[in-house]
C-alpha cells in the first residue's frame, strides 16, 4: 500500500471532478461525486496515481 506524502495529495485533483483526491486502501478517491453520483476511484501503480478517466481505462487501445 503507497503512503503519499500530505504535500502531493494536496495537490492532486481528480481529473473529471477536479475534486481533491484522498488516498484510501492503495487508492485515491474523489472528495466529489462524478457525472453517475458515484466518488471516483484510481488506482496507484508502485505509489504513483493513474489519474485516467475511467473510461479511458474501460476502452482497449485502438490502433
Amino acid at each position: 500500500m503507497a503512503n503519499l506524502p500530505q504535500q502531493l495529495l494536496d495537490i492532486l485533483r481528480c481529473p473529471v471532478t477536479g475534486s481533491l483526491l484522498v488516498e484510501d486502501g492503495g487508492r485515491l478517491t474523489s472528495t466529489a461525486p462524478g457525472p453517475d453520483g458515484a466518488l471516483l476511484e484510481y488506482r496507484l501503480e508502485e505509489g504513483i496515481p493513474v489519474l485516467l478517466r475511467p473510461e479511458l481505462l474501460e476502452n482497449p487501445a485502438r490502433s
